[in-house]
């Protein structure tokens, strides 16, 4: 029976990390080309799973339009952290109806599915960009990330007898290095001029 045991965590482990998966409406098979390799032509149709971070949003009369700076995608089809578009490219998804610009802002996260239906160019620059397009079935604007900053003690935290660090010796408390989230808020409007 003792055996049976250490099985049975190992299984409730294996379920509790596949629910840490891509979501529903990111969910399927897809094919990997990356939107640079899609800019050189050939791949109208393909079915593809992109991600990255926005440039522009660009409501239509019928459609919305993003412009994005395309970034791997980590294993929950998030783009992931710190990595930046490189080789990735950028490309273009397209979804109907109106999508608030405020929302889909400059530097949000978005991963889209769709499927790939040319180019349209754009200017970078003076340089004329072709942006590979893809006509998106599912448009999902990931949460902002919290910032994190690491902090040596609590804030206010002082024993003269102790010091700073406690009884734990310098490094080792429970509270050394706990990380601390900060909210970072637009900066206040300008005086009104008299």
């Amino acid at each position: 029976m003792s055996l049976y045991r250490p099985l049975a965590l190992v299984a409730a482990i294996a379920l509790l990390g596949g629910c840490a998966t891509i979501p529903q409406p990111l969910q399927g098979n897809y094919t990997a080309i990356s939107s640079a390799a899609a800019q050189q032509g050939g791949a109208g149709g393909t079915q593809v799973r992109w991600g990255g971070e926005i440039i522009k949003t660009e409501p239509g009369p019928q459609q919305t339009c993003f412009y994005i700076l395309a970034r791997p995608l980590d294993s929950q089809a998030r783009p992931e952290l710190g990595r930046s578009g490189g080789d990735q490219g950028r490309f273009v998804a397209c979804h109907s109806g109106f999508y608030d610009p405020e929302v889909f802002s400059r530097g949000r996260e978005l991963t889209v599915t769709g499927t790939i239906h040319g180019t349209v160019t754009q200017k970078v620059g003076d340089y004329d960009y072709p942006y590979p397009r893809v006509e998106a079935d599912v448009v999902y604007l990931w949460p902002k990330r919290p910032v994190y900053v690491d902090t040596p003690y609590p804030p206010g935290f002082y024993d003269p007898f102790w010091g700073p660090w406690g009884p734990w010796g310098y490094g080792y408390g429970p509270y050394w290095r706990a990380p601390r989230v900060i909210v970072v808020r637009p900066p206040p409007p300008p005086p009104s001029g008299k």
